[in-house]
């Protein structure tokens, strides 16, 4: 499912405007960008956890030279699905 099917699946579910159910999306999405980007833990009760995960710097190979490179440190997303959500998947 894209964005787009999303929003569509929100007007079907809850009889709103499209464009409604399209401000309504995206304010959920910049909502939880900003937490994470602020170093917030989202939880949604019976969905799932998203966080920010920092990796630190370590140390890799290039394939092709063999040669040994320093990976600087990121940070990513991660999503930890709640204990109902698996129960409702499986």
């Amino acid at each position: 499912m894209n964005k787009t099917e999303l929003i569509a699946k929100v007007v079907d579910i809850t009889d709103t405007p499209k464009k409604e159910a399209e401000d309504i999306v995206d304010a959920v999405f910049v909502a939880i960008e900003k937490a994470l980007i602020d170093g917030d833990t989202v939880k949604i009760s019976g969905f799932g956890i998203f966080e920010k995960k920092v990796r630190g710097p370590r140390i890799g190979t290039n394939p092709s030279t063999q040669e040994k490179i320093e990976i600087p440190a990121s940070a990513t997303a991660t999503f930890k699905a709640s204990q109902v959500l698996k129960d409702k998947l499986n």
